[in-house]
């Protein structure tokens, strides 16, 4: 089974044949809520909205160990990440699909693992490649096979949020090689590793970052809004496509 977390603008699937939903109790506290659980192109997933479904948690008070721990209680072995972000270059514009391939973790005060009581013991993770490489490569595949046009890899910035960026922020953002930004891919990237969790993104690039595009002194939540309606729908065509491989 797969399971589909999705960002803002993705808090349900209309293609998804709902065959119930499930309240998981977890011993990290609770998730974003309930998991929905159905099949897309006849195969089992698992769904859940990142920031709840009424869109209330900010990136910073999401509970990523509830969330990751949830899904693979009800047996998840491979978690697609779908989230929004701002492009940093020209060539990542509002409306392009991401398959991002590295991240620079910008976050602090998250709890980022679920090894850290006292007798729990220290525990490393070759956190070299944080995007799982195969699951990456099915999700380009299925984009292809819908025909679905994705930018192969990008950086991801994680910023703390839940504020946007300054233009300054972004400046360094680029200099230290991001092109895209976004505030969940960490620690929720981390704790899939830590769990054995095949774990993959398909951004959607919801805007120009600050500074940046045509009016560099100001975001449009406006514009943001309408771009991110219009791309879910490829998303969902994706997904839809990556369901029916048979691997």
């Amino acid at each position: 089974m797969f399971a589909i977390i999705g960002g803002t603008g993705l808090t349900s699937l209309n293609n998804l044949e709902i065959v119930h939903r499930q309240v998981v109790r977890t011993p990290y506290g609770d998730p974003s809520g309930p998991l929905t659980l159905g099949r897309i192109a006849g195969r089992d997933i698992a769904f859940l909205a990142r920031h709840g479904y009424g869109h209330t948690y900010a990136p910073h008070r999401i509970n990523y160990r509830a969330n990751l721990w949830a899904l693979q209680h009800v047996g998840v072995r491979e978690v697609i990440s779908v989230a929004s972000v701002g492009g940093i270059q020209a060539q990542y514009a509002p409306g392009s699909l991401v398959i991002p391939h590295q991240i620079i973790d910008y976050t602090w005060g998250r709890v980022s693992t679920f090894f850290e009581g006292e007798e729990d013991p220290v525990t490393h993770i070759d956190f070299t490649l944080p995007f799982t490489s195969a699951l990456r490569e099915r999700l380009i595949r299925a984009a292809q096979k819908a025909g679905e046009p994705v930018i192969d890899g990008a950086v991801y910035a994680c910023t703390q949020g839940p504020r946007l960026e300054t233009a300054a922020e972004i400046d360094r953002l680029e200099r230290d090689g991001a092109n895209v930004v976004g505030m969940t891919a960490m620690p929720e990237a981390a704790l899939a590793r830590e769990l054995g969790l095949a774990y993959a993104a398909i951004n959607v690039v919801a805007n120009y970052a600050a500074g940046r595009g045509a009016d560099a002194s100001e975001i449009s939540f406006t514009e943001i809004e309408a771009t991110l309606s219009e791309t879910m729908a490829r998303v969902r065509h994706v997904l839809e496509a990556f369901a029916a491989q048979r691997e």
